[in-house]
């Protein structure tokens, strides 16, 4: 049994509906959605629709009820707003019903109170118009009136209103157009109408498309095939192919002999179109003297003809079908006598060369005569077609052979001519003469190179005389008119000595380098070659060559740093303090070649200690590869490799020396070798340089020593954390150290006094600082170190 909790809700909804039917509802209202809004689409306020602030819709426990059950809408209650719960489909819900109309209601439950409202789902134009059958056969006799209608099957839109199917279209239209009825329900469906009688014989079978095009904008359409197989009927009669024919027959021709053959066509099929023929008239004297083939329209000789008896025959053929229609058609047959003459041709004058370009120039004079009479002696003279030339008439029986216009020796330079001679007898006899004429050239075609410029390319360095190219050009003229010179135009550069670097062979167009090139000076030049030919006058024309010299690898790597000049070595400093990478020095080379023949690469080859320095292949900075240590010796010598990329590579070795020190307070010593070797090339030398070196570390030592004093007078409550600046005398805090001896930079050092208990007292050197002049930072990083120096 059911518990009273189970039965509530089927209680519930048995009152709500008592309710909603006995309840007088507001007025209804309606809404309109267009099919396939989105979902969440606002549709209306309903919370101002009904004049209720938004919370009550919530107290009020408000929802929104369709009369199919399902939530095609749902109501936002923190705004009020009515939204589009699904994508609407119309021709779903309501199909072909035109408008759709669903209904709902707004149940206000506390207190109970119902609204009634109406949903209008719009239609849009998402369907296309959809023949049922995507070929329609229509079977129409060829005899049918224009203006006869024929009912097409119309397309189906699933769309309502101006979306449904709006008209239709046929195409091609010579013969037919269709017309758009209203049909039951609203539907519009097609009908064919014939605007021009068909033909089965012009045009058997018609293929048409019919088009659907709905109202929607923009319109859809759909298409679908009409074809139209038309059917024949006898309405064609025999018809012969010339209705009237003329013949003539020598009356010496034998039994047999056919004369003619007549023709006739019936554009019907089967039965309709097969032909027979016959004599229309039976009179003896033709059926005893001529023979007709009822198939094929032979007509023969079946008695002696005689010309002095009977001049001509008249004969009238019909052709029949199988459907009783007939064709007329006439036969003359003339009877002639023998022509056993045939025509005579004599040349009074012949001409066997003219010259090219002439205008109307006489080839020929000649004379015809026919000893026959009558047709037998009337003569036609023609010349074949496939040439220039006609037969002109002069007096009386005189002809000339002329050119119909100036004649092109390089299109055609001989001709073969055909003077037929025949008469007008039966068989026609005629008599054929050949001529032969020579077109002689005019210099009238500039030679022509085959290409309008030339591009040629040479590696450098090249032995002189060496072919590096052709130009060639052609003349279509003939002998001394064809015959090509060529030539070097002057340069458009007056600088560019072309005489010196390219010649060329008057004869074949050879071009030669005279002289090695060298692409580092001269990489391109252009230059015109002119080419004339041998007529009168001459004519000529020009192409343009360019010259590219292509780079070899004649250049090995020049090393800019460290000089190679033979000089004393240079000698880089590095402080043993210096951390791994640390920037020693840079080659720096060049190379004169161009492309990958002057790519770099450089390469450690050797080094005193091996695994200490390296050097960066692609820019040849010097680096050191780990930490310095007290155990490393103090001067280092580095062989390094600088190769280019070309093939085969070239390449240059340098020499740096490197002196590794504690800070700069220890003095710098040349290496032992170069020591030993300055002081055996020159000892004057050697001792010039220990001399200066005392005087400056004399004079050295006594300025720092006046200024330790000068110093230690200062009061020691002046001294606070740091280092006490006199004043006065001494200008600044900074000491500078110029770039003599084996410094090849400038440093400047911070002077600071310490003074303690005693009469001990310090002087140092705390830190060094960078001079700005350009040259006081020489590999890098030389000046990154701190220098200590102290003394008792």
């Amino acid at each position: 049994m059911e518990t009273e909790e189970e039965r509530f809700p089927t209680l519930r909804q048995v009152l709500l509906l008592f309710v909603l039917l006995a309840q007088t509802c507001a007025e209804q209202e309606g809404y309109t959605v267009a099919e396939e809004t989105e979902s969440g689409s606002f549709v209306a306020n309903l919370a101002k629709d009904l004049g209720l602030e938004i919370r009550k819709l919530s107290l009020r426990r408000a929802r929104v009820i369709f009369d199919n059950n399902k939530k095609h809408l749902q109501l936002n209650l923190q705004t009020g707003d009515l939204q589009v719960n699904e994508k609407l489909d119309r021709e779903e819900l309501c199909g072909p019903t035109e408008p759709c109309v669903l209904q709902f209601q707004v149940l206000l439950e506390e207190p109970l109170e119902v609204y009634r409202f109406k949903l209008w789902v719009s239609d849009i134009n998402d369907n296309s118009p959809v023949f049922p059958e995507a070929e329609m056969i229509l079977k129409i006799m060829e005899n049918t009136l224009p203006g006869t209608v024929f009912s097409l099957k119309n397309a189906h839109d699933l769309d309502v209103g101006i979306n449904n199917v709006q008209n239709y279209a046929i195409y091609p239209n010579s013969h037919f157009h269709v017309l758009t009825r209203n049909g039951s329900e609203g539907r519009k469906y097609p009908v064919l109408v014939l605007d021009r009688a068909l033909d089965r014989e012009e045009q058997p079978e018609l293929r048409l498309t019919l088009t659907a095009v709905d109202g929607g904008a923009p319109p859809k359409s759909g298409t679908a095939l009409v074809l139209i197989d038309v059917l024949d009927i006898n309405d064609n009669a025999p018809e012969f192919v010339q209705p009237l024919y003329r013949l003539q027959i020598l009356e010496d021709s034998p039994l047999g002999t056919l004369v003619v053959t007549v023709s006739a066509r019936d554009l019907d099929m089967g039965i309709n179109g097969e032909v027979f023929y016959s004599f229309l008239y039976g009179d003896e004297q033709i059926t005893r003297t001529f023979a007709l083939n009822e198939l094929t329209g032979e007509i023969r000789i079946i008695k002696k003809l005689d010309f002095e008896k009977i001049v001509s025959y008249e004969v009238d053929v019909k052709a029949s079908d199988g459907a009783g229609l007939s064709g007329k058609c006439t036969v003359i047959i003339q009877v002639l006598d023998i022509n056993d003459n045939a025509p005579k041709l004599t040349m009074a004058s012949l001409a066997s060369s003219i010259p090219e370009n002439s205008p109307e120039t006489t080839i020929a004079l000649f004379s015809l005569q026919d000893p026959d009479s009558g047709e037998n002696g009337r003569m036609v003279c023609s010349t074949q077609e496939d040439v220039p030339f006609m037969i002109k008439p002069s007096l009386e029986n005189f002809y000339k052979l002329v050119t119909e216009g100036p004649l092109d020796r390089e299109n055609q330079a001989e001709y073969n001519i055909t003077i037929t001679v025949t008469d007008l007898g039966t068989p026609r006899l005629k008599t054929q003469h050949n001529i032969t004429v020579l077109v002689s050239d005019v210099n009238d075609n500039a030679p022509a190179f085959t290409q309008t410029s030339y591009t040629l390319f040479i590696r450098e360095n090249n032995s002189p005389a060496l072919h590096i190219g052709s130009v060639s050009a052609t003349d279509t003229d003939a002998g001394a008119n064809a015959q090509v010179t060529y030539s070097l135009l002057p340069p458009q550069d007056p600088s560019l000595p072309l005489a010196s670097l390219v010649s060329i062979n008057a004869d074949n167009g050879h071009l030669f380098a005279l002289r090695a090139l060298d692409f580092e000076a001269l990489q391109a030049f252009e230059f015109l070659v002119g080419a004339t030919d041998r007529g009168a006058p001459a004519l000529s024309s020009q192409a343009l060559v360019r010259v590219q010299v292509l780079d070899a690898n004649d250049n090995a790597p020049f090393v800019l740093y460290p000089p190679q000049n033979g000089s004393a070595p240079c000698t880089e400093l590095v402080p043993r303090a210096a951390e791994p990478g640390y920037l020693v020095s840079k080659v720096v080379a060049v190379d004169g070649d161009s492309g990958q023949n002057a790519w770099l690469s450089y390469q450690l080859l050797k080094a005193t200690e091996p695994g200490l320095f390296g050097v960066w292949a692609h820019n040849g900075e010097v680096r050191t590869a780990r930490l310095l240590s007290e155990r490393d010796a103090a001067k280092h010598r580095l062989l390094l490799l600088v190769k280019d990329n070309g093939e085969p590579p070239r390449s240059a070795s340098v020499t740096l020396h490197v002196l590794l020190v504690d800070g700069f307070s220890q003095p710098y010593l040349p290496l032992p070798e170069a020591a030993a070797d300055a002081a055996q090339a020159d000892p004057l030398t050697v001792y010039l340089v220990i001399a200066l070196a005392s005087v400056s570390s004399l004079f050295l030592f006594s300025v720092l020593a006046f200024i330790a004093g000068r110093l230690c007078r200062r009061s020691r409550a002046a001294w606070v954390g740091g280092c006490s600046v006199p004043e006065g005398h001494f200008p600044g805090h900074l000491v500078d150290v110029s770039g003599t001896g084996t410094l090849s930079q400038s440093y400047q050092y911070e002077v600071c006094l310490s003074s303690g208990s005693g009469t001990t007292s310090e002087f140092k050197f705390l830190k060094s600082v960078a001079s700005n002049h350009p040259e006081s930072v020489k590999g890098g990083e030389h000046s990154n170190f701190v220098n200590s120096f102290g003394f008792n």
